[in-house]
């Protein structure tokens, strides 16, 4: 132990204490080890020290969710008896509290890619532990194979895998040596009291067709059958926040929860919020949480798991360039890993809100990010890096063709890659910007054109859940609201300068009240403090990126067709041109626009425009939910198309 090191002690109610020796001579002994056990084993906060007690210097350690990091960071720092960012420091997308003396640094995996740009060999770490590896997070693919490529040229550099135990061989398959040996796996076990399963079946309709708290009923039944049972905390997993709120306010509602803790559990909550799932609690507690809680972190003195067998997953659709964030069941895996957050304090039950055989009818893992995303983001990464063709980068799981065509087809689109899929100068700008390829192209458009404050403002808006709150009881009143920042009569041909009026108003607002006054103004106009301060961090991070390339911001206001033309410059892929009443397909609604690519969209039912829109038009997305709808609105001009989407056109004399 050097000599500024804290004392290392471990935990012997956790299972992997048991294999604190063999794993330190395990990483002594082996570049690569996969370390593998269910949630609750202790892997995450364990390993780190496992490492310096192994008399490892500079640990890195990723987490998918910022969530995570922040939390585990804190937690390690108090378990060696210290302040967070002395020996144990985080860094997540906007914050950061570490120091000179930082040995472990906690990360989101999008911070260590970021690294890779300007470290390509990551030298500023002798261990990099991969936490959670069986999420399969692109983010985490990417790494899996770049550590590969790494390793023998760092053969200094140690790696540690952890995973759940299903998904341990592939991993140590993915590590074997020159000589095909797989990497040593470790197993941990993590479960200490036996889980019995309960089957609770609901309506096929899993709740998403009913509204109120008829829909939430078998939610609230299984937490009243949980308190009948005896004592301990209740953890509910949901698809999302919006469901979150839903069952909240029906649990709130059946009387049965008096003196009971009713606590929201989801990564944009604050970090107070946030804490307050962690803290010690005298009172019964049910947390409800979104599947952040189904790895990545163990709520402490869960007895009871209530599963609806429910997410929300993104997968981005080839065929119509569309992310749809839908409501899916989950895998067979994760039902397990939900499982497994109960039965640590005691024996754990878990209700299941879906019936027996709809589980084994299940697929038994989650599809990698990889084979539902769109890897326009990735091919540019790996150009700029010189890693050579995705087509040949050792990923886990082999990318579909069509899928990294679609790619290349949208960096063509934004003028990233030319005809032979070369980066252009244009494309090794865009992957200087650690941002979605269309919001960088936006502002580098925006740079040109002279309207770089105004289209930063925007372009943080469409990085964010839109701030907008609409309470089904308040509708009208929250409508009204919302209008009060739609502009003058030309600023109303676009619901993306809707964001820039709210903006200037909350700016003031910012700039001469305090924060509940600020938090008053929010409610009063309908919009939500949480995802404000979230829009205001994004866009501080887009300034500060351009002022780090010495772009400057405009100090006259730009005109519409300026802010427009650099919104267009990310948004050629979701142009539409209405389609004439003459020509509408019998059966189909009036109002469709034909998009690029032939496809056919709608105005989203709740845009302000409606069908004032015009003849040609932009939206900043498209979503497949019932129909395909277009998302924030402008009306554009069609000459406007032709500059800025010159090398895209094929002219014929």
């Amino acid at each position: 132990m050097t000599p500024d090191q804290p004392a290392i002690a471990f935990d012997e109610a956790l299972p992997i204490s048991a294999h604190v020796e063999e794993i330190a001579e395990a990483l002594r002994s082996h570049q690569v080890l996969v370390v593998a056990g269910e949630t609750g084993s202790g892997k995450t906060t364990q390993l780190p020290k496992i490492c310096l007690l192994a008399g490892r210097e500079r640990i890195g350690h990723t987490q998918p969710r910022r969530i995570a990091a922040r939390s585990v960071a804190a937690r390690m720092a108090e378990e060696l008896g210290e302040d967070l960012g002395r020996t144990v420091g985080f860094q997540v997308r906007f914050s950061s509290q570490r120091s000179r003396d930082t040995r472990i640094k906690v990360m989101t995996d999008g911070i260590l890619l970021a690294e890779i740009s300007h470290d390509r060999d990551l030298r500023r770490y002798d261990t990099i532990i991969i936490d959670e590896a069986h999420e399969r997070s692109l983010n985490i693919d990417f790494l899996l194979g770049y550590l590969r490529q790494l390793l023998p040229r760092r053969p200094d550099l140690k790696v540690i895998v952890t995973s759940a135990t299903l998904d341990a061989e592939r991993f140590a398959r993915h590590f074997a040596d020159a000589a095909g040996t797989p990497a040593p796996v470790i197993e941990v076990s993590g479960r200490l009291f036996p889980i019995e399963l309960r089957y609770r079946p609901q309506d096929e309709d899993d709740g998403r067709g009913k509204r109120g708290a008829e829909a939430w009923q078998g939610v609230v039944d299984a937490v009243d059958e949980a308190q009948r049972d005896g004592p301990g905390d209740v953890l509910i997993f949901l698809p999302g926040e919006r469901e979150i709120r839903e069952a909240t306010e029906a649990l709130r509602k059946a009387h049965h929860a008096a003196g009971t803790d009713i606590l929201p559990l989801f990564a944009r909550l604050s970090a107070a919020e946030q804490a307050r799932v962690f803290a010690p609690s005298q009172g019964r507690r049910v947390v409800l949480a979104t599947n952040v809680a189904e790895t990545s972190l163990t709520v402490p003195g869960i007895r009871y798991v209530i599963d609806t067998g429910l997410a929300r997953v993104k997968r981005y659709s080839v065929r119509n360039k569309v992310e749809q964030l839908q409501v899916e069941k989950i895998a067979q895996s994760a039902a397990n890993q939900r499982a497994g957050r109960c039965g640590r304090v005691a024996d754990g039950v878990c209700f299941r809100l879906y019936a027996e055989d709809d589980f084994a009818r299940r697929p038994a893992h989650t599809d990698p990010e990889i084979l539902r995303a769109s890897l326009a983001a990735v091919i540019l990464r790996m150009k700029a890096l010189g890693l050579g063709a995705v087509e040949d980068f050792p990923f886990l799981n082999a990318p579909p063709p069509k899928t990294i065509s679609d790619g290349y087809q949208l960096l063509g689109e934004l003028g990233a890659v030319d005809e032979g899929n070369a980066l252009t100068p244009l494309g090794h700008e865009l992957a200087k910007l650690p941002i979605d390829p269309k919001i960088g192209r936006m502002i580098l458009a925006a740079r040109d054109h002279g309207c770089l404050r105004e289209v930063l403002v925007i372009a943080a808006a469409l990085s964010v859940v839109d701030p907008r709150e609409r309470p089904q009881a308040q509708a009208g009143t929250a409508d009204q609201q919302h209008a009060l920042f739609r502009g003058g009569e030309q600023d109303q041909h676009s619901e993306f300068l809707w964001f820039w009026h709210l903006w200037q108003a909350f700016d003031d607002i910012q700039r001469h009240q305090g924060s509940s006054k600020q938090r008053q103004w929010c409610k009063t106009h309908f919009l939500s403090p949480l995802r404000m301060r979230e829009w205001r961090d994004i866009h501080s991070q887009l300034h500060t990126l351009c002022a780090e390339h010495g772009w400057k911001e405009n100090t006259v206001a730009a005109h519409y067709d300026a802010i427009h033309k650099a919104l267009l410059a990310g948004l050629l892929g979701h142009i539409g041109c209405r389609v004439e009443e003459a020509q509408s397909v019998r059966g189909q609604p009036a109002g469709a626009y034909l998009g690029a690519r032939g496809i056919k969209f709608w105005p989203h039912p709740g845009a302000s425009m409606g069908k004032k829109a015009g003849k040609w038009i932009v939206c900043a997305e498209l979503v497949d939910t019932s129909r395909l709808f277009g998302r924030c609105l402008a009306r554009i001009e069609p000459e406007w198309l032709e500059a800025v989407g010159a090398h895209l056109l094929k002219r014929q004399v």
